[in-house]
């Protein structure tokens, strides 16, 4: 644990146990802010600089969205956390190739959009608004918070032929537990931090931790799914891919790579093509 790290822990830690709420709140605070923005990677700049830069807006907040192609037959692709739209760079060109259009945006408080932080239903919100302006999707591509995002907007509606889930995020549950194991927090701050989650970002409805539970809802994401997940990923584990399967079941391939971790495996030739592959085998079933 780094030094700042350790500051946070001995400070909330203590201050949980005298008054548990405004230690609740300081760490929402620093639960929903990414911190940085990831910037574009020299491999990504020719695609990135090429797409159509198309201005979106959620609760105020001015956001980026990028399109390769008309939009029609769109693919849409969905960032983690710190992360952003440009990251799907190595799919754009292979989209293309099979006639489809690419569609994306840079989630609020990431990558050039403004705002300083997000949530699952901002994602949700956000993929609405291009589906109603393009039409639903042949599929959708994911990584990490993307996917616990598109899990939970396709359960509400949102209409897509297929979903890769690229080191996926199962449950939303997921983030307050990992965010204050990461930390060293305690039990009781992490008590105060999904009281506030629930809250401030979900108008105080408790039934969110099972409806942004893709495990909970697998009838009603009724599409094929592909789950590529690293064995090693030491941000989301391998058991989040592994419930998903056991919920899933036939309907979901779920393919376990090796020495990839949590960020590379987004660029990885051989699950570009895995991705891909599973896109195109939807589009020879569609043409039948």
């Amino acid at each position: 644990m780094d030094p700042a790290q350790a500051l946070i822990r001995t400070a909330l830690n203590p201050a949980a146990r005298i008054a548990p709420g405004p230690a609740g709140r300081a760490a929402f605070e620093l639960f929903r802010r990414p911190l940085r923005r990831s910037r574009v990677r020299p491999a990504e700049q020719e695609v990135h600089h090429r797409a159509v830069r198309e201005p979106l807006a959620v609760n105020g907040k001015p956001v980026v969205g990028y399109r390769w192609g008309s939009g029609e037959r769109p693919v849409l692709l969905l960032h983690g956390w710190r992360s952003r739209a440009s990251r799907f760079a190595p799919f754009v060109p292979r989209l293309r190739a099979l006639g489809l259009s690419a569609l994306a945006f840079d989630a609020p408080g990431h990558g050039d959009s403004g705002g300083r932080a997000t949530s699952v239903l901002e994602y949700g919100e956000l993929a609405r608004r291009l589906q109603g302006r393009y039409g639903p999707f042949e599929a959708v591509v994911a990584h990490s918070l993307g996917v616990c995002a598109a899990f939970g907007a396709l359960g509400d509606g949102l209409r897509a032929g297929r979903l890769a889930a690229v080191s996926g995020v199962s449950e939303v549950g997921f983030f307050p537990a990992a965010f204050c194991a990461g930390l060293g927090l305690d039990a009781t701050v992490e008590r105060e931090l999904r009281r506030r989650i629930e809250r401030d970002l979900f108008a105080g409805d408790a039934g969110v931790w099972e409806r942004y539970d893709a495990a909970h809802r697998a009838a009603a994401v009724g599409l094929p799914v592909l789950v590529v997940h690293d064995e090693g990923d030491d941000v989301v584990p391998l058991g989040q891919a592994r419930r998903l399967k056991r919920a899933y079941g036939e309907r979901l391939d779920l393919v376990v790579t090796r020495g990839l971790g949590h960020r590379r495996i987004v660029a990885e030739p051989a699950v570009v093509d895995q991705v891909i592959g599973f896109i195109s085998a939807g589009l020879e079933v569609t043409a039948a």
